[in-house]
């Protein structure tokens, strides 16, 4: 009896032993796929206690988290022919355990190459001002560019998201030149806008005043009291505008008189004498007594 119950102890032992070496704990984040005798089995395994057989089966775990991947910086030429430097980050999460354990050797690694060739690929075909204001277009053609292979490997890609872009250093000067003859250009146009505008307001105001005197003059006044306001030792007299009118008026009328006329006297010839010979015989001649 007491051979029986020796006996009897080491079996429940040995299985409590194969027992433990059996039992497997599955996390929530996680799935297992099941190897038995090298042959990858169809049920993947869920999430709690499992049971394998001793010496036979294999569990490999896969997490279904999302994963964050960032992508290298990659150099290339985009199709204005400007050199950048790119880099992105790619969300993905296994969707078939099965598929990402037994078609890819290592998903990461896959993921992280196809991710790095897409961009690549798609900096050739954009143009810079596209990497730099349109991004959301490119990161939709990553994601589809990408999509394409991980969907067989059992990996769904969730979102691609360009982080940066590297500019060479003479592209960044040009582009700040760019801007700021921008601006400029920009700032020329609203001052033009403003004067014009204040012009015609200006002639409008003109046009109700020169209809009404006494709005004229009670401006002039108005303006006197503002300069008075300030409190200092410039004094400010309006100058009449008919006054100047009258001095250009009179200006005007004493440019328009006719200039005298030179008078020329007669010339007196006698006997072929010259003028001045012929005025001094004639006065001899008033000069002789009678």
């Amino acid at each position: 009896m007491e051979l029986v119950g020796l006996f009897i102890l080491v079996v429940l032992a040995l299985a409590a032993g194969l027992w433990l070496m059996s039992a497997r704990v599955v996390r929530q984040i996680e799935r297992g796929v099941v190897f038995r005798l090298g042959k990858a089995q169809d049920v993947v395994r869920p999430p709690g206690l499992t049971m394998l057989v001793p010496l036979v089966d294999r569990m490999t775990k896969i997490n279904v988290q999302v994963v964050t991947l960032p992508v290298p910086a990659q150099e290339g030429i985009t199709r204005d022919n400007v050199t950048v430097r790119v880099d992105a980050v790619v969300y993905f999460r296994v969707t078939d355990p099965w598929r990402a354990t037994v078609v890819v050797q290592d998903y990461r690694f896959a993921i992280s190459q196809v991710a790095q060739t897409s961009l690549r690929s798609i900096i050739g075909k954009s143009e810079m001002d596209d990497l730099l204001s349109n991004r959301e277009k490119l990161n939709e053609g990553l994601e589809i560019m990408m999509d394409s292979p991980a969907a067989g490997w059992g990996i769904e890609i969730d979102r691609v998201e360009i982080k940066d872009v590297a500019l060479p250093e003479s592209m960044k000067r040009s582009m700040s030149r760019q801007a700021e003859a921008e601006r400029e250009r920009r700032s020329r146009i609203i001052t033009a806008d403003g004067e014009m505008q204040a012009s015609e307001k200006l002639a409008a105001a003109a046009r109700t005043m020169s209809a009404t005197p006494a709005a004229l003059q009670l401006r002039l006044l108005q303006t006197m009291v503002e300069v008075a306001a300030e409190k200092n030792s410039t004094l400010v007299l309006p100058f009449p505008v008919e006054m100047l009118r009258f001095f250009d008026a009179a200006s005007r009328g004493e440019a328009s008189l006719p200039a005298p006329e030179p008078r020329s006297e007669p010339l007196l010839h006698t006997n072929g004498q010259s003028p001045d010979a012929a005025a001094t015989s004639s006065q001899d001649r008033r000069t002789e007594p009678a």
